[in-house]
């Protein structure tokens, strides 16, 4: 297969389906060089023909997340759009003091892993490798873990949020939580 008998009978289902995806024009041509660049390098490792559509596709489908991916690390940043910017570092300090007693808490298993990978910093996949799971696994029991925190802080206190997701402000349920 050569990228000269390939490339004309598929580049306008590519530049079609670079359309569907991407707004700007410009940025659509950009892609279908990118694309070409990309399938003249890699044509010789395609082992099977009859995988060659798939093939270009894909390729394609990946041109287009890495633009995607690279223009969002790009885009400047406006501090008024950062969750943290109405903050307000006093309610932020009283919770941070609650969180480790809230996760002692919780049955044993749990408690070790949010302490080592939410508060000392421990990678999950450093974690998973050091206690023999699976990636997959440790995810959904960190998700778990932190549902299970959320909750220990739900049945303790009554919360506003503000328009973005923080917290405004708390009070303890008429129960007096005496967990922090």
């Amino acid at each position: 297969m050569q990228i000269e008998e390939i490339w004309p009978n598929y580049r306008a289902r590519i530049k079609a389906f670079l359309h569907s995806k991407v707004a700007n024009p410009a940025d659509v041509d950009d892609l279908l060089q990118e694309i070409s660049i990309k399938v003249f390098t890699g044509l010789p490792t395609l082992s099977d023909p009859s995988k060659l559509q798939s093939w270009l596709f894909q390729t394609a489908d990946r041109t287009i997340i890495d633009f995607y991916r690279k223009n969002a690390r790009a885009k400047i940043v406006d501090p008024e759009d950062l969750w943290y910017s109405s903050d307000d570092p006093g309610i932020r300090q009283e919770l941070e003091n609650c969180v480790e007693p809230f996760i002692r808490g919780l049955p044993a298993e749990t408690a070790k892993l949010l302490m080592d990978i939410d508060i000392n910093g421990m990678s999950q996949k450093e974690y998973a490798k050091a206690h023999g799971l699976s990636y997959s696994t440790l995810k959904s029991r960190v998700q778990k873990g932190r549902d299970d925190l959320r909750k220990a802080f739900d049945d303790c206190c009554n919360w506003t949020m503000d328009t973005r997701g923080n917290i405004a402000e708390y009070h303890l349920k008429p129960d007096n939580c005496k967990k922090c």
